[in-house]
Formats: C-alpha cells, sequence, structure tokens
C-alpha cells in the first residue's frame, strides 16, 4: 500500500540546476509541495550555503530553510561521466529547472533539446537575468541589478530623491514565485495532453511586469495622460507612522475610517477639504492626506490607536520586528547542527497538505543513493 500523500505535488520529480536565491527558493516551493527534488551542485558547494552565520560551515541560516526537502547531487557537469548521470536523473525528472544562462547551457551540452531526448514530455525551465534573444541574453545578473534595471530603483528615487533597491532580495523571490507558477501551469497542459515544454523566465521582463502594475499608471493611455507612477504609492509619507510612544501603520480606506480616525483627536473638520473629500481626491493629493494622518497619530499612543482600529475594523498594525519574528517561529531539530528556527509552509491545503520532510543536506550527501537509485532504473529497463 502507498505510503500517506505528502503534498498535492506527491510523485513529481524536480531536478534542480540552481544557485544562490531565486531557483533554490523556487524548487524549495515545490518540494514543500510534495515533490521529490534533487539539486545538483559543484564541489565547493552553492553561494546561498554561505550567506551569513550558521551553524556549520556548509550551512547558513539562509540555508537551513532554503534547502530542504531536497535530496543534493555533487556532480561536475564538465566531466562526460557526471554530465551523463544528470541525464540519466533527467530521464526520470518531470521537471527541470535551471539558471543557467544560454552560453553556459549550450557549453555543457544541457539544453531544452539534450534533455528532452532522454526525457520527451520534460517540463524545462530556464529563468536567467534577461530574454534569449536579447543582447544581454549571457549578461550575468543578480537581484540588485534587476531591481535597478526594472523600475522599482526608479520608484523609489521618485520618493526619496536617491535611486535605492528595496532591502529583500524582491527581485530574486518574485522571479522564484514565478518559476513555480509557470511549472505548474506546465504540469496541467501535460496532463491535458502529454506535451511536455520549455519555459523562459527572464527576471527583467518578470520584474518589469511586476512593477507596472500599478506604477504604468497615468502613462499606460495612448497619449500619456500622465507620468508613470501610481502617486499613492509614492507619497514619502506612505508608511508606518510614529506615535506619542512608538510607532503604527493605519490605512485609513474609507470615508468612515477616515472620519473615525480625524474625530478621534477633533480634526473631522478635515474632510471637508476637497483632497480629502473622496478616495479618488486622497488618492490624487497623497502626501495632504499621509501627512494629515501622520499628525493626528502622534496625539495618542500606539496602544491607544491600536484599539480604536480594532473596534472599529480600521486596518493598521503594530510594527513587527524582524528579531521578534524569527523567534516565534517553530524551532526544530537538524540531524546534525541541531536546533534552528524553521519558517512554516504558508499555503495550507485542506486535503493535500505540504510537508516538511528532510532537511537540508550536505554537499552531496545523497550522491551514492541517486546514483544507486539509477543503476536500479537502468537494470529494471533491461
Amino acid at each position: 500500500m502507498a505510503g500517506p500523500l505528502t503534498g498535492p505535488l506527491d510523485g513529481i520529480r524536480v531536478l534542480d540546476l540552481t544557485s544562490v536565491i531565486m531557483g533554490p527558493y523556487a524548487t524549495q516551493i515545490l518540494g514543500d509541495l510534495g515533490a521529490d527534488v534533487i539539486s545538483v551542485e559543484e564541489r565547493h558547494g552553492d553561494t546561498n550555503r554561505f550567506m551569513g552565520p550558521g551553524p556549520h560551515h556548509e550551512l547558513s541560516g539562509v540555508s537551513l530553510n532554503l534547502l530542504r526537502n531536497k535530496r543534493n547531487v555533487c556532480l561536475d557537469l564538465k566531466a562526460e561521466a557526471d554530465r551523463d548521470l544528470f541525464l540519466q536523473i533527467a530521464g526520470t525528472s518531470d521537471i527541470v529547472v535551471t539558471n543557467l544562462r544560454p552560453g553556459p547551457l549550450s557549453r555543457l551540452r544541457l539544453t531544452y533539446d539534450d534533455v528532452r531526448a532522454v526525457r520527451p514530455d520534460v517540463i524545462f525551465c530556464e529563468a536567467h537575468g534577461f530574454r534569449e534573444d536579447s543582447p544581454q541574453a549571457n549578461d550575468p545578473a543578480y537581484d540588485d541589478v534587476i531591481q535597478a534595471a526594472s523600475g522599482l530603483a526608479d520608484a523609489i528615487d521618485k520618493v526619496t530623491g536617491e535611486p535605492r533597491v528595496v532591502p529583500s532580495i524582491i527581485a530574486d523571490k518574485i522571479c522564484g514565485l514565478t518559476i513555480v507558477y509557470s511549472v505548474l501551469a506546465a504540469v496541467v497542459h501535460r496532463q491535458r495532453t502529454g506535451e511536455g515544454q520549455r519555459i523562459e523566465v527572464p527576471m527583467l521582463d518578470t520584474m518589469r511586469a511586476f512593477t507596472l502594475v500599478e506604477h504604468a499608471a497615468g502613462a499606460t493611455p495612448v497619449p500619456a495622460m500622465g507620468p508613470a507612477g501610481y502617486s499613492r504609492v509614492l507619497s514619502p509619507s506612505r508608511g508606518p507612522q510614529p506615535t506619542a510612544d512608538g510607532w503604527i501603520s493605519i490605512l485609513p480606506y474609507s470615508n468612515r475610517h477616515w472620519h473615525l480616525v480625524l474625530d478621534e483627536v477633533g480634526r473631522g473638520a478635515l474632510m471637508d477639504d476637497p483632497r480629502m473629500a473622496t478616495g479618488r481626491e486622497r488618492i490624487n493629493n497623497a502626501n495632504f492626506a499621509y501627512g494629515a494622518l501622520a499628525e493626528v497619530l502622534r496625539m495618542h499612543t500606539t496602544e491607544h490607536w491600536m484599539a480604536l482600529c480594532e473596534a472599529n475594523d480600521v486596518p493598521a498594525t503594530r510594527i513587527g520586528r524582524l528579531d521578534d519574528i524569527v523567534a516565534d517561529l517553530p524551532v526544530v531539530e537538524h540531524p546534525v547542527v541541531g536546533k534552528y528556527h524553521e519558517i512554516p509552509i504558508p499555503v495550507r491545503f485542506s486535503a493535500t497538505p505540504g510537508s516538511i520532510r528532510r532537511p537540508a543536506p550536505f554537499i552531496g550527501e545523497h550522491t551514492d543513493e541517486i546514483r544507486a537509485e539509477m543503476l536500479s532504473s537502468i537494470l529494471r529497463q533491461r
């Protein structure tokens, strides 16, 4: 009798030829959802293993969660025997994900056509910085570069007067999520038709699409009706605001919300100002609206405002501090390096919940195991 399902992707095998954050984040999610993920690393180990402190020289705090639910094979893909083993694994895999650029993939002879020769219905996802048909196809690209090129740094320039990047590797993570939904869509297509396919996820195109959801704004119509940039989001006053004793983030959204907050300090007459009268006008005059909110919030404590907002269903929150958020995570045990904080799977399924089944592996920890599986598979085919 088959064992219990490990998630909605139980029975799907993913071959992971990725590095740093974008690809490993995507394959972590696929593993959390039940896929059998086999990751390939060179002998010196991937960058994420050394990103900041960790309990072992091969496992940073980042990699303890990023590499979970994966088996790890150490291969030198320039060596013919190791390339052959990679293709053997690919022949048993439903999905192959790589963030190697087109040039290196071609030189290694590990392109979509090479893999399709051993697995005709493979879903082969290439995620790299720039479209393969662009002049930048083989240029290196990291999160900082893509944030700058995609318009995100310019959006910050419009707020602060200086182009900066978001203090999060948001391009890597958004592109990782794009990899996930793309390969899952291809799985659905294959289930319907039996046909695999190649997927390209260019980081620049992905992040431009992400940034322009709201920031194409008035520049979208032809001719343009205004500049690019969504004014409410670009207000320098948008975001957490100081109270009498701390910080809070309140987003009065409706007229009722604004009346409640302003009336609390006797400033309800502000709603008679045409710049505050409607949601459209508050968006068009976001600096004025948020500036008024900032003045008001300083008049009471954080607890006072939270009580008012909770009682009246006004969107609000205290500021979550990173150290506190990490400290609240569940503590689990790695079999070798000891206890660590585990980032829970955020999505909840009623019938096929995801699972964290394997701790982060060491470099090449499962090489012999996978070799034996491939040999067994070859023998069965004979």
